[in-house]
């Protein structure tokens, strides 16, 4: 598994160890060692990592990839990086491999990042390999710092969205079910999936912000922000928070699209997976773990 110490990931290992899997994962730092994980300290750069990582295993996952950064970066990493893990898997034997994408990759157009996710989708396509592709919309859960602002300003009752427009979202656990689903199912090779918590059309996204803010006893105000102050706020959040700005120009045309719901005939068959985690629900496990961490200010 690549990505095993980001937030999917940790959930993910977290779920195989409960199913009795034994788990080689990569980590870029030194890791103590745990009952039925061999941590493989290494890279996407460093080819010799991935062999030792993929060598002998039964099936390949491989999530590790980069959400913030530019053209250049995106490319070494979601696309160079994937390309590096389907030659390690060749050398180690290993057939079955489990590409997590993004619904970004549908419209490649709009994002440098989205664009990326193609390229490392027709790569793992094109790989001989016996790969399913899964498309995962926002995911949110325990330990997310990619939507945990959003659950910030729904504390406080007003929620600053993009120009109107539908989306799908998954929570973690639904998202590492189906993962786990797929590895021994012969059905899923050559497919790729687009999963969701089973709302139909998606959520509006005011719709969604009301949601959000009830769970904190909120009534919700929102302010769907128009494109061109998306940008001015992506340029101040890159220039005071560097590298680690949540809000990049990359994700500005990204967010400002009408339509990130998930493909009707792309979602899972029920045979193999079905959503369980209602996303109120969620939202509010979600919110109570941020508390608890002290996350919330």
């Amino acid at each position: 598994m690549t990505g095993g110490t980001g937030f999917v990931g940790q959930h993910l290992l977290k779920m195989a160890l409960a199913s009795g899997y034994d788990v080689r994962a990569l980590t870029r730092g030194w890791k103590p060692p745990e009952e039925a994980i061999v941590w493989v300290n290494g890279a996407l750069d460093r080819p010799e990592s991935l062999e030792k990582l993929a060598a002998g295993a039964d099936a390949v996952i491989h999530i590790a990839g980069l959400i913030n950064g530019d053209r250049k970066a995106f490319e070494a990493v979601n696309a160079g990086g994937t390309a590096a893990m389907i030659d390690a898997a060749r050398k180690g034997g290993v057939r079955r491999f489990i590409h997590i994408s993004s619904l970004a990759a549908r419209e490649p157009d709009l994002s440098a990042y989205g664009w990326s996710k193609a390229r490392s989708e027709k790569l793992v396509a094109a790989s001989g390999l016996e790969w399913t592709t899964i498309r995962p919309p926002a995911v949110y859960g325990p330990g997310d710092r990619e939507t945990l602002e959003l659950f910030r300003m729904a504390r406080r009752g007003f929620v600053a969205l993009p120009p109107r427009g539908r989306f799908s979202v998954i929570h973690v656990e639904d998202l590492c079910r189906l993962i786990l689903a797929v590895i021994d199912e012969p059905d899923t090779i050559a497919e790729t999936y687009e999963p969701d918590d089973g709302v139909q059309e998606g959520w509006d996204h005011s719709d969604f912000a009301r949601t959000l803010c009830r769970v904190f006893d909120k009534r919700a105000s929102t302010w769907h922000m128009p494109k061109f102050l998306l940008r001015g706020a992506a340029g101040l959040d890159r220039l005071f928070r560097r590298q680690h700005a949540k809000l990049t120009p990359d994700r500005v045309d990204y967010f400002c699209h009408p339509d990130w719901v998930v493909a009707a005939e792309r979602r899972p068959p029920h045979a193999l997976w079905r959503p369980e985690v209602r996303t109120s629900n969620g939202l509010k496990a979600t919110a109570d773990w941020y508390r608890s961490e002290g996350w919330l200010r």
